[in-house]
């Protein structure tokens, strides 16, 4: 995966977040703050502002830009872990240029594993790590059995997508949807949904 694919990444989720505004934030009203997506949009917008800075630097230094800028701009929740995410890949992937499979497999793991110190939630939970978690498992194990970047991707994405439904009939064990108790079951939970748009852009950016 080449710098400028990152880069596509990036500009592929913010106009993922733009379209998906509306929805996300209506996700958001029925079990947290009614304000997912309004922060999301806000914060890349923010990001596509700042990363012209950094457009001719390697792929960790554009990636903690990212990280930077998210945890300044975002608010709730989404700030601190979407940050932390685009940190810990960024330690990852350092003053790289291009990624292998091995670097993308070690750049989701280490986004995935910073998510879970942050947020302290595990699978079942009703958040991001449940769409995040088996996205990488299936990435890590496509490549694991040989298969290319893209068909990897392919296969998380379709966890991820899988990931996101099954957070629906869960209860909210973590963040503000926790205090709604049962009131939660039957919603999908909107960090799960951006976290598949963020990963779907991701397979776009390799296509």
């Amino acid at each position: 995966m080449r710098k400028e694919q990152i880069l596509q990444w990036l500009q592929t989720f913010t106009d993922e977040i733009e379209r998906h505004k509306d929805y996300l934030t209506e996700l958001d009203a029925a079990i947290g703050d009614a304000d997912h997506g309004i922060n999301m949009d806000r914060g890349f917008k923010k990001v596509m502002s700042q990363l012209p800075t950094v457009a001719d630097k390697d792929i960790g230094s554009i990636l903690k830009t990212v990280s930077m800028t998210l945890i300044s701009s975002v608010g709730g929740a989404s700030g601190p872990l979407y940050g932390t995410f685009f940190l810990r890949a960024s330690t990852a992937v350092g003053l790289k240029q291009e990624l292998t499979a091995e670097d993308m497999r070690g750049m989701l793991q280490a986004g995935l594993d910073g998510v879970l110190v942050r947020g302290k939630a595990q699978i079942g939970d009703k958040t991001m790590v449940d769409v995040l978690s088996p996205a990488v498992a299936a990435f890590d194990l496509a490549i694991t059995e040989g298969k290319q970047i893209q068909e990897a991707m392919q296969q998380a994405v379709a966890s991820a997508q899988e990931g996101m439904k099954n957070t629906i009939p869960m209860l909210a064990k973590k963040g503000r949807a926790s205090y709604l108790g049962e009131r939660s079951v039957g919603h999908q939970d909107p960090g799960a949904t951006s976290c598949y748009l963020m990963l779907k852009s991701l397979l776009a950016s390799l296509c």
